[in-house]
Formats: structure tokens, sequence, C-alpha cells
């Protein structure tokens, strides 16, 4: 008895299960709406940078992560381009409680998708034929931990939480 009472304690915690099924570019669009006037002149626009998520759950333990990212160029008053690119993944994620699986679906996958999400952008910047672009890196766990943060707020009534753009 006790033989079978030691062999299911690392069973137990072997049932965290994480896999990725499938990566994908769900959405992407590219809009330069003043060329081929923002090409004359010296290129030294100001860039703006918006991230959000969303989670689907497709079954039991299967999850669409969709990352979505928005980044526009300024050149003065004029709009350079706008890259828009939802970067999806398909996760198999069992075994977590449900505070860890908050974490895994708001920050673990997205951490996942985002450097698919980055050469996206980066491709189509460059075809659009304006000079690289390259994304720095999002802390997503950061988002994530502040996103949960505003939302305690929010339940306990305290106004001075204001929901926040990336």
């Amino acid at each position: 008895m006790a033989e079978n009472e030691q062999s299911n304690e690392p069973r137990a915690q072997s049932e965290r299960q994480f896999s990725v099924q499938r990566v994908y570019v769900k959405d992407a669009s590219f809009e330069s709406p003043n060329a081929p006037d923002v090409f004359r002149g010296e290129w030294k626009p100001t860039h703006e940078l918006n991230v959000s998520t969303k989670v689907n759950r497709i079954q039991d333990d299967l999850y669409e992560v969709v990352l979505s990212v928005t980044v526009s160029a300024q050149l003065g008053d004029k709009t350079a381009f706008i890259v828009e690119v939802q970067q999806a993944g398909i996760f198999g994620i069992s075994g977590f409680a449900e505070q860890e699986m908050g974490a895994m679906v708001g920050a673990y996958c997205p951490n996942l998708l985002f450097p698919y999400a980055r050469e996206v952008v980066s491709d189509l910047v460059s075809k659009g034929s304006f000079p690289q672009l390259v994304l720095q890196h999002v802390n997503f766990d950061a988002l994530f931990a502040q996103h949960q943060q505003e939302a305690m707020q929010r339940a306990r009534g305290d106004g001075a939480a204001q929901p926040s753009q990336h």
C-alpha cells in the first residue's frame, strides 16, 4: 500500500503539461497612407507600440492565445505607416492551478508568440520600403502583474486604477 502512495506523488507533479500545438499569423496588415511623400526628407519618425492579448478556450485543455501588436510611425504630422499583426498560437495546457493558468495564457504564451510577431512586423515594414524596425522585448510578466493589480483595485472599488495602454 505504501508503495502505491509514494508512486502517486511524482505522477501528480507530472500531470502539469504544456505544449505548443501550432503557431500562426491570424491577421496582418500594413498601411502607408502618406506614401510616397513620407519617403522625402529625413527619416526620424516617432513610433508607438500597442500590445494586447485575447484567450479563447477551444476545448478542455486547448487554448488559442492571440497576441495583437500595432505599431505606428509618425513623421511630424503625417503617418508614415501602421502595422497590425495578430500572432496566434494553440497551446495544450493542463494540470495548473487557476492562478497559474492566468499567468500561462496571459504572460507565458504571449512571451512565446512575441518573437514571431516581431518578425512579421519587421518584414512588413521592410516590404513597405522603410528602414528595418526591430521591436524591443516586451515584458509580458510585468504587464500581466500590472493588469492583475489593476483588476484587484477595481474589484475593491478603488477608483485610482485606470485602464492602461501598452
